[in-house]
């Protein structure tokens, strides 16, 4: 009987289990091919009949045993990596809409998939609706249609910080025969499993918190396995009915729980190549075996941050739902009463040049196009990554000109402090 650990637990010891005589620590796999003895063995790989490696797009020994790491944490049935958080959510999606077919998105989501959602996807003719994700059961409903295939949203909104009602998300999706695919990045399975909550798909990119050190892009698919696909037949025939590319094989009769994760790799992955290298999962897990201590201290640097910002007469508002004041500290408490993250939203009072002086005026925090590594960042997203959205797109998102996002890192709390005092005392009164 497998005994059930504890996310630390599996943080430093899931995924790789070496056998008498191996390697403690997990290997870099760096080969692109495996070697097998017969003809007939290649055969079965390639038909999808056996189980192995053969190719390095399709499987490789580390990626899998930091996938299967990712998968325990997040209590998922597997996971699968990917090139980056973009190639995750894309696959995620991808993997379920074809041609034709429609799938609703909350609003306030990273820019990025916001553009990967509302314009590449629909060059391919998979058309999406932006949904308030705090508006209504009743109005969200408003936004299917018949030929909808699944709900999207994030845990905690890139970089609005908003707490999503997952278990919300997670009805009206079921009402509707859909999965609710939730990016958990910002919360990470450290601080919020979405899967407990109704949850049926996670994304993340392995790029932030995963890795945390800024060293290695990439993304993750993690599937629940409890998305019944077969009682909804009719709304997913790439998973239901014979893939005559696999000489009629349906996902859903052969692999079950991992019919989902199975046509991802043998579809998707064979076919787009969005892999990640056996050497960036290498510097994840290296990553994942310290996140539950980075996490713990990046959220605990952050409230004090978010109570000195909230407090300081020269800033305008701030969002950070570990506030009691927040207006999602309730979900917080609900979805992840150990803290949410390291990432706060604020704008300072004046115009946005006062916020850029501001930014300018950071010694030790830097102004870079990433978030929620160890080290403090700051950026002004809707100059930098939300730049090429409109300033509807912008309204519509919930970013204003002046939201700043700053990720708190684990560095002395009172050396942090010390930089954003400075750096406000540089503005004009």
């Amino acid at each position: 009987m497998k005994i059930k650990q504890k996310p630390g637990t599996i943080c430093v010891q899931g995924g790789w289990k070496p056998k008498s005589g191996e390697p403690r620590v997990l290997p870099i796999y760096q080969s692109t091919t495996f070697k097998y003895d017969t003809s007939e063995q290649m055969a079965r790989l390639f038909d999808l009949k056996d189980s192995g490696y053969f190719y390095t797009r399709l499987a490789n020994p580390t990626n899998d045993a930091v996938a299967s790491k990712i998968a325990e944490l997040e209590g998922g049935v597997g996971a699968m990596l990917t090139s980056s958080g973009q190639a995750a959510n894309f696959y995620a999606v991808f993997n379920i809409c074809e041609g034709g077919d429609h799938f609703v998105t909350s609003e306030t989501i990273y820019g990025g998939t916001f553009n990967l959602f509302g314009v590449s996807l629909k060059k391919l003719g998979i058309e999406c609706t932006f949904v308030d994700p705090d508006a209504s059961e009743e109005e969200i409903q408003k936004a299917f249609r018949p030929n909808t295939k699944c709900l999207f949203g994030e845990t905690i909104s890139n970089p609005g910080c908003k707490v999503l009602d997952i278990e919300k998300f997670s009805k009206i999706a079921h009402k509707n025969g859909v999965p609710l695919i939730v990016d958990n990045t910002f919360a990470t399975p450290v601080n919020c499993r979405p899967f407990d909550w109704g949850c049926d798909i996670i994304t993340h990119s392995t790029t932030k918190y995963m890795d945390g050190h800024a060293s290695s892009v990439g993304g993750a698919l993690v599937d629940s396995g409890n998305f019944d696909w077969n009682a909804h037949a009719e709304k997913f025939p790439g998973l239901c009915t014979p893939d005559n590319s696999y000489h009629g094989l349906i996902y859903s009769k052969s692999f079950g729980k991992m019919a989902y994760l199975t046509k991802a790799t043998a579809q998707l992955m064979r076919d787009f190549g969005s892999i990640q290298s056996p050497e960036n999962a290498f510097l994840v897990n290296i990553g994942l075996e310290t996140l539950h201590l980075r996490m713990a201290q990046h959220c605990k640097n952050a409230q004090a941050v978010a109570e000195f910002l909230e407090k300081d007469p020269r800033v305008a508002w701030v969002h950070y739902s570990g506030l009691k004041n927040d207006r999602y500290y309730t979900l917080q408490q609900k979805y992840l009463p150990n803290g949410s993250c390291g990432v706060i939203a604020f704008g300072i009072k004046g115009l946005q040049e006062d916020s850029i002086k501001f930014m300018d005026s950071l010694k030790m925090i830097c102004i870079v196009t990433h978030v929620a590594d160890a080290r403090s960042c700051v950026l002004l997203p809707a100059s930098h990554t939300h730049r090429q959205l409109s300033d509807k797109q912008l309204l519509e998102a919930g970013i204003p000109k002046d939201l700043i996002r700053l990720s708190v890192g684990i560095e002395d709390v009172d050396d942090i402090l010390g930089d954003i005092k400075q750096a406000l005392d540089k503005i004009k009164k």
